[in-house]
């Protein structure tokens, strides 16, 4: 049995194929998101199929899943292993409910701080009872590289490099040690937060840049590129 995990984010298009349980590949879509996933489905022989989606895509799209698979797209009415009991439930992000689950599915009855690194950054915090309490968002790496340039007059286009001194010495890097511990600085400060009130939790991290951050990071963190994708699957398992 092959369930296909599709993750729709405003940076990325992205699929995951799971098979019996277990991450077998991981697929990245270009421009042409419906023939893309078509071909996916044909090459692989998809039986199950698990929509998370933050972005306004074809409908056609979910049109082709529900015809070709068992088919369900995540939303806050979706069977969920975590509840919200603050706020506006159906107001919460799709990515952000698939790593709520996770977090739940892997680490039950603790609690947990899941920071997703997207084209924004996400704080999510599920405590020991398994409810999801909110967080906090704020801009991701693309999107502080662009904004500095968008709303600058000289200042260029800068593109993600690891290799960059504390003190930079051209434009370039400047703006990297700026940008990149600046990330890093302003996730160690929010963990700070939480310890200060909840003491004793779980730090994940996610993401495509996960494990350069962990490097940056001093605090014990757990870092899982594919913790979404994880978090998809185990919602699939109660909705289809």
């Amino acid at each position: 049995m092959k369930t296909l995990c599709l993750d729709l984010g405003n940076t990325r298009k992205k699929g995951a194929i799971f098979k019996d349980g277990l991450q077998q590949s991981v697929h990245v879509f270009d421009e042409d998101l419906t023939m893309s996933v078509a071909r996916l489905l044909a090459e692989e022989k998809i039986d199950k199929c698990l929509l998370s989606s933050v972005i306004h895509h074809d409908p056609q799209l979910e049109e082709m899943l529900e015809e070709l698979t068992a088919f369900h797209r995540l939303s806050n009415e979706s069977k969920l292993n975590f509840t919200v009991p603050v706020g506006k439930p159906e107001t919460m992000g799709a990515d952000r409910l698939a790593l709520a689950a996770a977090s739940v599915h892997f680490y039950p009855g603790k609690n947990n701080l899941v920071i997703g690194l997207g084209s924004c950054i996400t704080y999510n915090f599920i405590n020991k009872y398994n409810q999801f309490l909110g967080g906090s968002i704020s801009p991701g790496m693309e999107m502080r590289f662009n904004s500095l340039h968008d709303y600058t007059a000289l200042l260029p286009v800068v593109k993600k490099d690891w290799n960059f001194p504390l003190v930079g010495y051209d434009t370039k890097t400047n703006i990297l040690s700026g940008v990149v511990l600046g990330m890093a600085k302003e996730i160690e400060g929010i963990v700070k937060e939480y310890q200060e009130k909840y003491r004793n939790f779980n730090v994940l991290l996610t993401g495509g840049d996960c494990s350069y951050f962990a490097q940056l990071l001093k605090n014990k963190i757990f870092a899982d590129p594919d913790f979404l994708f994880k978090g998809l699957y185990a919602i699939s398992e109660t909705n289809i």
